[in-house]
């Protein structure tokens, strides 16, 4: 299909990847800039979940964990019906850099989706990575001015 397959955002954050890997990697972090409540088993194979208030619970299966460098599950694709098997992949990279942490998240999958799915469900998660980013650096430095 000639349809994009990926989302891929890299953002530069100016804390250690520890910080960036809990954010991303355990329920308090989770709950703290990407829904309102998580739960995590973190390891391939763990379910996590995150719920977005009353409407909308996001359930995932954690695929690959390598302490504090990827971090990779699987999830529903948004627009499909709860019942349908398929799912995007989404994967965190970090890095160290001189003043902190690269973090790169790549969501692939897309193309498996028929044109008004993919219009919808791309779109949408399009969106949707550039707002929770925002949110992650904004969770991330209200904790250091915390401190």
């Amino acid at each position: 299909m000639g349809f994009p397959d990926r989302i891929e955002r890299t953002i530069d954050l100016e804390h250690p990847p520890a910080k960036v890997w809990a954010a991303l990697t355990t329920a308090e972090g989770l709950s703290g800039w990407f829904g309102q409540q998580a739960a995590i088993d973190l390891r391939p194979g763990g379910e996590a979940r995150m719920s977005f208030g009353e409407d909308f619970t996001a359930r995932m299966r954690v695929e690959r964990v390598e302490a504090q460098t990827v971090f990779g599950y699987t999830w529903h694709v948004y627009g499909l019906p709860d019942e349908d098997p398929r799912r995007t992949y989404v994967e965190f990279t970090l890095e160290p850099t001189a003043t902190g942490t690269r973090l790169t998240v790549v969501e692939s999958g897309f193309a498996q989706l028929p044109d008004d799915e993919h219009a919808k469900a791309f779109q949408g998660n399009r969106q949707g990575w550039a707002s929770e980013l925002g949110e992650l650096v904004e969770y991330l430095d209200a904790a250091v001015a915390a401190v």
